[in-house]
């Protein structure tokens, strides 16, 4: 398996939640209740029973709060991703790991108590309402294209927007809902924190999307007149912009984190049927064309590791590593979509047919590659930066 450099706490930890995952979760995944928008109430609840009776349910905060530092959490979330479900079970998925994430950082002590203790728990899921419909011209990749918009209204706030591919909108308890509340000709954005679910909050339809692996599905949402008292605001007014910073790059990475130990299941199972099959005289993995693919895989698995360690070291010096989690972000996604598509090619029928779990993870890491931004607006972003650094004084790796 691979590991990032552990430390004797997170070691512990993060043996603790492969041992859980491969022995209890793992089963589950021909589970009925597990439908085209991810694993039922039901099944959640059931998960999420067992992981508090093994004690790793929340594993990457302590239960003091404290939360482990990056380069932590990656050892322990690599390994909550060996199964789709494990991440669901132990409650470091997307998108309750950002949001804890975020809360803990910017929630003032009220809002923890409210919000935040029933998402540490397990107890509650929630949703992040950022995404709005490109044919609305809406907030995408470009989160300042916001429409979604909050108007003072007294002492509260009024909401009314669109929104698109929520993730976990059916089914959460928790909200924090963007929208844009400009001051003078300065775009600004603030968030809001709401209970769910509420009758102005309408989920349009569940969309039907590539993945599976997310409870509640990713929801087409329609926010009209919803009013929230001051006391919803998350953090301070007109820093909606600022916050989503300081919560997307660790996303990014954790995404990064889950998809890996996905990745390295989905390679363990392709050279296992790669050494038990025969054709032509031989075991497949002795064919060239079969042993050079699942050799590029290891190479690809470990250079994303690598990846993963040193964003996640930035991030941990106290830099938002905005640009250092596009990087993780572009060659990890990627790389991981080449590992996913030579366990298929390796594993011939067997590995399209919904009976292995190779197959669920190529249609993972596929919106792996859109999710978080797209590779190339991430590309994008970092050709500018180094164009800037370029025209500022010159450009040096």
């Amino acid at each position: 398996m691979l590991t990032s450099p552990p430390t004797a706490r997170s070691r512990e930890i993060a043996d603790r939640v492969e041992a859980f995952v491969r022995e209890t979760v793992i089963p589950y995944e021909g589970d009925s209740r597990l439908g085209p928008h991810g694993p039922s109430e039901e099944l959640v609840a059931e998960l999420r029973s067992l992981a508090r009776s093994a004690k790793v349910m929340t594993p990457h905060i302590l239960p003091d709060g404290t939360h482990l530092t990056q380069l932590e959490t990656a050892a322990v979330l690599k390994r909550s991703g060996l199964s789709p479900l494990g991440p669901v079970a132990v409650n470091t998925m997307a998108p309750d790991e950002g949001n804890m994430f975020l809360l803990g950082k910017v929630a003032k002590p009220t809002q923890k108590e409210r919000f935040l203790k029933k998402l540490l728990t397990g107890e509650a899921r929630s949703a992040f309402f950022m995404t709005e419909p490109a044919e609305e011209d809406g907030a995408g990749s470009d989160p300042s294209m916001l429409k979604t918009t909050a108007r003072r209204d007294g002492n509260g706030w009024v909401i009314d927007g669109n929104k698109t591919f929520i993730t976990g909108a059916v089914g959460a308890s928790v909200g924090i809902v963007m929208a844009r509340t400009d001051d003078g000709d300065k775009p600004r954005a603030t968030m809001f924190l709401v209970e769910l679910p509420d009758p102005a909050i309408e989920v349009v339809r569940v969309l039907d999307t590539i993945d599976s692996s997310m409870p509640g599905g990713h929801s087409r949402i329609a926010i009209r007149g919803l009013r929230v008292p001051d006391e919803a605001v998350l953090g301070e007014v007109h820093a909606g912009f600022e916050y989503a910073q300081i919560r997307l790059s660790p996303a990014r990475l954790s995404h990064c984190m889950r998809w890996l130990g996905l990745a390295a299941r989905a390679q363990e199972v392709a050279v296992e049927y790669a050494s038990r099959r025969h054709a032509f005289g031989k075991r497949l993995i002795d064919h060239e064309g079969v042993g050079f693919m699942l050799a590029d895989n290891r190479i690809d698995l470990q250079q994303a590791a690598l990846m993963i360690d040193w964003c996640a070291g930035v991030l941990d010096s106290g830099d938002l590593g905005t640009m250092e989690s596009s990087m993780a972000k572009v060659a990890v996604s990627d790389a991981l979509f080449r590992v996913a598509d030579r366990c298929v090619q390796t594993m011939g029928g067997s590995g399209v047919s919904r009976d292995s779990i190779v197959e669920q993870f190529f249609r993972e890491v596929r919106a792996f590659r859109i999710y978080d931004g797209p590779t190339e607006v991430h590309k994008w972003s970092l050709a500018k930066k180094i164009k800037r650094a370029a025209l500022e004084g010159g450009y040096r790796v």
